[in-house]
């Protein structure tokens, strides 16, 4: 996330009456897509949002639910190519212009606390925090590996997250903090992000 740092001055998103309301993948795909033309940083959102998904869908919860989960983490870094010095200002005020449910628009409001001032409270808040970053290290160690994900383990990956030069642009601080507020040991995330984590 960079240096950035945007306090979004508020705790509360979007509006009560709007609980439930979603977005269609191929409409949240189409925003995507006419925001952001980095398509790394598209595997990125489509990655974390998988996860989002993924975990929502080994809780049991509903479809729709894990739809909103998704949504959560297909959009969250949205706004970050065109507008780094407003991230995440701007897709807040867009998925709030749209209605979508509040949980939607907090989770992706509280994916870095640090930056914009937003504690991560609900599940979905918590977890799209912890998958973010670890995400994005895992997706860059498994470019370096001849099979990608096949074999990958996590003393592997732990070895990557003690080495401050790879990756260096992933916080460290943000990944311990988010799993210790997750209530997840590290070892847990990163065996969930291995074997969930999509490459398309």
């Amino acid at each position: 996330m960079g240096d950035i740092s945007l306090q979004l001055g508020k705790s509360t998103f979007g509006k009560a009456e709007n609980v439930g309301n979603v977005i269609s993948t191929e409409e949240a795909m189409t925003l995507l897509r006419d925001w952001v033309k980095n398509d790394r940083l598209i595997l990125h959102m489509k990655q974390v949002g998988h996860l989002m998904r993924s975990w929502a869908k080994e809780k049991n919860y509903s479809p729709e639910v894990q739809h909103k989960w998704y949504l959560a983490g297909l959009l969250h870094d949205a706004d970050w190519e065109k507008h780094p010095n407003l991230h995440c200002k701007v897709i807040i005020e867009e998925l709030e212009k749209r209605e979508l449910d509040p949980e939607i628009i907090r989770a992706i409001a509280s994916h870095g606390p640090r930056f914009f001032g937003v504690e991560p409270k609900s599940e979905m808040d918590k977890m799209l925090y912890a998958f973010d970053e670890l995400s994005g290290l895992i997706h860059a160690y498994s470019l370096m590996r001849p099979n990608n994900y096949e074999g990958m383990n996590i003393k592997g990956v732990k070895k990557r997250l003690k080495d401050k030069n790879f990756a260096a642009q992933v916080s460290r601080e943000d990944i311990s903090d988010a799993s210790e507020r997750a209530g997840l040991t590290t070892d847990e995330l990163i065996l969930f992000v291995i074997s969930h984590q999509i490459l398309t």
